[in-house]
């Protein structure tokens, strides 16, 4: 297993095609993000104690679509995105 520690607006690659980022935390929360294909079962341990199922091949719980982000989420989704292109580009200028 690998600790790692992160800032908010920073973000983890995991593989080609998954992406973490992490927007912040309260107490003893961390609020993230994760970017990944439909294909792969994202899941909390809670949820998968909920069902009695541990994590591994063939117990996946599937979940169903949440309801839309709310439009304070999205403004703040969009402002971490446009960050990280700003430094994107300041890393390629020099």
């Amino acid at each position: 297993m690998l600790k790692l520690t992160i800032k908010a607006g920073e973000y983890l690659l995991i593989g080609d095609e998954v992406k973490v980022v992490y927007t912040g935390g309260s107490g003893e929360n961390a609020h993230i993000l994760v970017d990944a294909p439909r294909s792969m079962n994202i899941a909390r341990s809670s949820a998968l104690e909920k069902y009695g199922r541990a994590a591994d091949p063939g117990n996946e719980v599937k979940h169903y679509r949440d309801r839309e982000l709310s439009p304070a989420a999205k403004e703040k989704i969009k402002a971490i995105l446009m960050e990280e292109r700003r430094n994107a580009r300041k890393q390629q200028a020099k």
